[in-house]
């Protein structure tokens, strides 16, 4: 009902599990091919003719097929995050019910076959998120690429600052060595001034290149979220952001701002 789902493959890419459906859908096929995905428990004779009688069977074993093979589609179709065990009971709803109106004919649907179409629908599901997943951490690749490349050419102009700031005061200490009376004085105070502004750029540096060297780290983080994950649940993941809260901050549930207004206003009055 919570929509909670539980993984039954463990494959390391989308590709992967592609390649398990197609697997999947060979083996249907081969079942179908071989008579083997629905069955009659009886063999027929239809106006006294044995062959008459298979030909019905298989005709009622074909029906049946297209049946179940229809609603399997269109629970695999639709099959999403939060409906994924519904789309398993319709499948098997779909199986009791086809099952129920072949009694008479004692035609079923063979239990492998169904199996299969179990698998293909939980693969399917598992594919896309895998997918989902997959863009997700694609995205947070190329935000953190361009974040790096940010901060590399921040690192680079706040060195390139320092380098000139330190080559002013070379220079002005130099000529300061020459200089008496009020233009020494003057050196003087453009030497300190410039040891001021050359130990702003090399802090500037040194914060620009500790903050490069985050990007390569990042922050595990488990929060509760009642609005989006329940009462029950948290989330646990990783993070590159220099700030973590912007991460946290995405996962929060839209609210209605005027709403949260009205219940602080009326707080404060209490």
């Amino acid at each position: 009902e919570m929509g909670v789902y539980e993984p039954h493959f463990n494959f390391d890419d989308s590709e992967q599990y592609k390649a398990a459906i197609l697997e999947t859908r060979e083996r249907q096929k081969e079942l179908v091919a071989g008579k083997a995905a629905a069955r009659a428990k009886v063999e027929w004779s239809l106006d006294g003719s044995k062959s008459k009688g298979r030909a019905m069977t298989d005709r009622t074993i074909r029906l049946t097929l297209r049946a179940f093979n229809n609603e399997c589609d269109a629970a695999i179709a639709n099959v999403r995050w939060n409906n994924a065990n519904a789309m398993l009971k319709r499948i098997g709803k779909a199986r009791e019910q086809i099952d129920k109106l072949n009694a008479s004919n004692q035609v079923v649907i063979a239990e492998p076959y169904f199996d299969l179409k179990l698998r293909e629908l939980r693969l399917t599901h598992e594919y896309r998120e895998k997918q989902k997943q997959e863009r997700e951490e694609r995205a947070e690749a190329a935000r953190l690429a361009r974040e790096e490349q940010k901060l590399i050419r921040e690192v680079e102009e706040a060195e390139d600052e320092e380098a000139t700031y330190q080559e002013m005061l070379e220079r002005a200490r130099s000529e300061a060595l020459g200089a008496e009376g009020a233009k020494l004085a003057a050196y003087v105070q453009k030497i300190e001034a410039l040891e001021r502004d050359l130990a702003e750029a090399h802090a500037k540096a040194e914060r620009a290149r500790a903050m490069a060297e985050m990007t390569r780290s990042g922050y595990v983080y488990i929060i509760s979220n009642v609005g989006s994950f329940g009462p029950d649940m948290v989330k646990i993941g990783l993070t590159r952001r220099l700030d973590p809260v912007d991460r946290v901050r995405e996962l929060e549930p839209k609210v209605d701002l005027k709403a949260r207004k009205r219940r602080i206003y009326k707080r404060h009055r209490k």
